[in-house]
């Protein structure tokens, strides 16, 4: 990647020579007419074929989504929901909301034993856990209101993936045989994903027909034949068999919603991310805020004192997650205050440069007076100047493992994200209160967060793309890919490659990818009073673009999973 005003390449090398024993990866996808990062590397394709074919970014991301429905089950879905970023050519911008719904007969006392305690296995399994699915009223809206290319015609990829077959990589294999248990406990999901034989190789042929069928049935462009028809009666049969409260009404009754974005500025750059009833938008810039008062250039990627910071800005922001965010149209979250420049002033006040502050004495924000890490995301850029950031979910991976009768959906177990009791962490440690208690028709809290940055000048042109999986991890894998570029001048690969670390308020611990702190700066960490914690999963699966002032594009799949990126 070369050069200019906005991606200086100054002293890379001592900078990745702190943590990073090689170059990037691979090297960069480029082109200048389209890009599409994805997941999955035939959905990649799918996406690219669109963009090829005179299809703009949001046909494309509508072909990628329901093509990764199929070829990456354990979190493309028909049976879940996400957020939808997208810039128009002429620079607008729109968070499309199509976040599953608590079904409105449930309650928290669902969640609760005899004696008031929760049960956690009823959020993550059974009828109870499954959410009112988002994904197909959210891609046909999203394809009405932006599309250009016939909806039947974006389907066909995927029907042809499901009906045919595909080959599946290892890592799906890999899926497969890990959560064979899961998938095995539901007679219909054990029918399409449990290999009785042996276990699931590359290679292995996948062919689901039911879903194909399906497939077919929603190409016809109308949500009714989703939310109220066959397949419809099919989700509420089987949900209710599994022990859960959902009826056609709830099904019917669903409608995504297109809220206002957020947007901020760090440096000399505008963020624009997803608003409540994600809590990425609104914490990944309550960070940024913060971190403007330090020079993270000069303390380095990955040295003592720039993890510190970063950590410590970071518990402060998910303590206010914790506290105040939830569904807007249920709760009152006090955004404007939470983002008060004045108020993150003071939240960045508070940090010692030389010394953790332990979590039990962060307090969230208090007004005056008075979200598997199995997801996914993609990021999509047309010739046309429009780009879509995508983040899309089953919750845990395969959801709640159940498949509704005859369709093929894997259904979702969203309800986990909701607090089922205040300060009771859910399935990725993340605590919550009144805020993101569990309400029928209610949208469970989120860190999904699909990020756009363009210069922040009247003359604003893209400048990234970008988002992750990984549940509460989400945030953080965007915020240091962010910093990594924006901060550290990394080329984009290299910024997506580079080891990460993650603080989420509680537990009181930095999370740290193994390969990420030689022993001097994990040193450096504890005589500042940090807990630190190695782990061997990955933390987020980033998919990022680039765009250079010439009109070149890059585009970054994270070697952390199986993606591709690709563009012409």
């Amino acid at each position: 990647m070369k050069a200019n005003k906005y991606f200086p390449t100054i002293v890379l090398a001592a900078v990745m020579a702190l943590t990073i024993a090689s170059a990037a990866s691979r090297p960069a996808a480029v082109g200048r007419n389209g890009m599409v990062v994805a997941p999955e590397a035939q959905a990649a394709q799918v996406g690219l074929k669109v963009l090829k074919s005179g299809g703009n970014a949001v046909d494309a991301s509508v072909a990628m989504a329901l093509a990764l429905a199929v070829t990456y089950p354990n979190a493309g879905n028909l049976g879940g929901g996400g957020f939808l970023l997208y810039r128009t050519p002429e620079g607008e911008f729109h968070a499309h909301d199509h976040r599953e719904t608590a079904p409105g007969a449930l309650t928290a006392g669902m969640f609760l034993d005899r004696e008031g305690k929760p049960v956690p296995e009823r959020s993550l399994r059974g009828g109870l856990a499954v959410g009112v699915p988002g994904t197909v009223a959210g891609l046909l809206d999203a394809h009405r209101r932006w599309g250009s290319l016939p909806f039947k015609d974006l389907a066909a990829p995927a029907i042809s993936l499901a009906g045919d077959g595909f080959a599946i990589s290892r890592e799906t294999a890999a899926g497969l045989n890990r959560s064979a248990t899961l998938l095995a406990a539901d007679p219909e999901s054990a029918k399409i994903f449990v290999r009785r034989d042996r276990p699931w190789q590359a290679g292995d042929v996948l062919v689901q027909p039911d879903l194909a069928a399906t497939l077919k049935q929603i190409a016809a462009g109308d949500p009714a034949v989703f939310y109220t028809g066959r397949i419809g009666r099919a989700i509420v049969e089987t949900v209710r068999t599994c022990g859960g409260v959902m009826t056609l009404e709830d099904l019917a009754a669903y409608k995504p919603v297109l809220r206002e974005p957020l947007h901020g500025v760090y440096r000399r750059y505008r963020i624009t991310s997803f608003p409540p009833p994600s809590s990425g938008g609104a914490v990944l810039l309550q960070i940024l805020e913060m971190l403007e008062a330090f020079d993270l250039s000069a303390s380095g990627y990955g040295g003592s004192r720039t993890i510190h910071l970063m950590a410590e800005a970071e518990r402060r922001a998910y303590a206010d997650r914790a506290q105040w965010m939830g569904d807007p149209e249920f709760f009152d979250i006090p955004l404007d205050r939470l983002l008060d420049p004045d108020y993150l002033a003071g939240r960045a006040g508070s940090i010692d440069p030389a010394r953790a502050t332990p979590s039990g004495r962060i307090a969230p924000y208090r007004p005056v007076p008075e979200e598997s890490p199995e997801t996914l995301h993609f990021s999509v850029t047309d010739g046309k100047g429009g780009i879509v950031a995508m983040t899309t979910t089953l919750n845990s991976s395969y959801g709640s493992g159940i498949v509704a009768r005859g369709t093929g959906i894997l259904l979702n177990n969203e309800i986990d994200d909701f607090a089922v009791a205040p300060g009771v962490p859910n399935q990725f440690g993340l605590v919550g209160g009144e805020a993101n208690a569990i309400q029928g028709g209610k949208r469970p809290l989120s860190s999904m967060t699909p990020t756009i940055v363009t210069t922040n000048a009247a003359s604003s042109r893209p400048v990234m793309a970008l988002g992750s999986p990984g549940g509460s991890t989400i945030i953080t894998s965007v915020l240091q890919v962010l910093l990594n570029v924006l901060d550290h001048h990394m080329p984009l690969q290299e910024a997506v490659d580079a080891p990460r670390f993650h603080h989420q308020w509680l537990p009181d611990v930095i999370r740290y990818e193994a390969r990420m702190l030689p022993e001097d700066v994990a040193a450096g960490l504890r005589r500042r009073g940090h807990i630190l914690e190695a782990t061997e999963r990955a933390l987020g699966n980033v998919a990022a673009i680039w765009f250079e002032n010439d009109g070149t594009i890059h585009g970054a799949a994270d070697p952390r999973g199986q993606g591709r990126a690709e563009g012409f």
